[in-house]
């Protein structure tokens, strides 16, 4: 039996009992709970990730509902606690759901809920900022500094790639792959060329207003080429962004083989999922180009890195941050809770789950709907006619 954690309470006498395996950024998602007559327990144990029997003792007797994490594992045996315990809903504070059994969650009757919609332009922005990063060479250069290297200017001194003209590829042209896009094509002037199963018929007519705007005023046109197969992209890139689901058919996508394909000086960028990368192959690669440069956000084998990644000079490697913007992250939260108090609350699913600022707007009260349920379907919940 795991040890009792520690807990912060809000609303001690409230008629529902939320469950927060984690504090989360801001005040409104408490103030919301406590508001509708939730009483709201904190797990600030001082712990970066609780086991399933930690959240077992968490759940304990009587709970309705628990708002969790990325990092648990959110299977059967959770499941079936929080069913014990009268919960009939449980929601990631995230937009991926990796990390859940949706099956078992159906077994027992618990709406899983996610948090599309908040993270798409906060997202691309860190995609972009690994991009350039890597460009520039910019860790290096202050690591470089501050170390008190620096004698004086010199040509050769951390030369990197212009932007400017050059082509951005695009692996997943959904949300964040088509901001992201936007901004490179916009902010640098850069060609693109993307894969996706579906037309990005926006992004294409985005890309080419830009380009006759640049062209009206003198400068070089941008352009735009929806690649067939996605080592087209591979092959043509200067800077190729990954922005895929991870399922069985993208699980190691860039490997060894397809990392020979690419250009030697290179920069790919993942803010996806870690296994979308053959995290070893990319080692050696990495090893052998040392002007190929990589910015990742998202590791196969999260929290760690693979043998000999940190250690190379070309990799950037930040911990998982993608959504770390204030707004984003208040807003995750925000989203998280609705769900869990809109199935308490018997609210039907909200038919947008990607138009999310009704649910952010501070100065009204959010919809009577759950943001996002993933399993809404499953489970036969009404969707809000609102």
């Amino acid at each position: 039996m795991a040890k009792p954690l520690q807990v912060e309470v809000y609303n001690p006498n409230g008629k529902y009992r939320v469950v927060s395996t984690k504090p989360m950024p801001g005040t409104r998602w408490i103030n919301l709970l406590i508001e509708q007559d939730c009483r709201l327990e904190i797990c600030t144990q001082k712990k970066t990730i609780l086991s399933v029997e930690d959240i077992i003792s968490l759940i304990g007797d009587k709970c309705d509902g628990v708002i969790g994490q990325l990092t648990e594992d959110w299977g059967e045996k959770l499941f079936s606690a929080l069913s014990r315990a009268g919960g009939k809903a449980f929601s990631n504070m995230a937009v991926g759901y990796n990390n859940v059994d949706v099956n078992a969650a159906n077994k027992y009757g618990v709406a899983v809920g996610n948090t599309p919609g908040v993270l798409t332009e906060t997202t691309a922005e860190l995609a972009a900022s690994l991009s350039l990063s890597a460009a520039r060479r910019i860790v290096e250069a202050d690591e470089f500094m501050r170390a008190g290297l620096y004698d004086g200017w010199l040509p050769h001194l951390f030369v990197g790639n212009l932007l400017k003209g050059q082509t951005v590829g695009v692996i997943g042209a959904g949300r964040i792959g088509s901001a992201y896009a936007r901004m490179m094509v916009e902010g640098f002037k850069m060609n693109l060329i993307y894969y996706d199963l579906y037309q990005s018929t926006r992004l294409e007519k985005f890309v080419t207003a830009y380009g006759q705007f640049l062209k009206a005023n003198g400068e070089q046109p941008v352009t735009w080429k929806r690649a067939s197969t996605m080592d087209e992209v591979l092959r043509e890139a200067d800077v190729i962004s990954l922005h895929p689901v991870l399922d069985k058919t993208t699980y190691h996508l860039v490997n060894k083989e397809r990392l020979a394909m690419m250009k030697k000086e290179a920069i790919l960028i993942n803010c996806s999922r870690g296994p979308v990368i053959d995290e070893v192959a990319l080692v050696e690669h990495l090893k052998a180009n040392p002007m190929f440069r990589v910015g990742l956000d998202v590791f196969e084998d999260e929290p760690y890195m693979k043998p000999g990644l940190g250690e190379m000079k070309n990799a950037i490697v930040v911990p998982h941050i993608a959504s770390a913007s204030k707004w984003t992250r208040e807003g995750m939260a925000t989203l998280a809770a609705l769900n869990v108090l809109g199935k308490i609350k018997g609210y039907p699913i909200w038919s947008d789950p990607n138009r999310v600022e009704p649910f952010l707007n501070e100065n009204a009260p959010p919809p009577a709907a759950c943001p996002s349920i993933v399993n809404s379907k499953a489970l036969g919940l009404p969707v809000s006619k609102l």
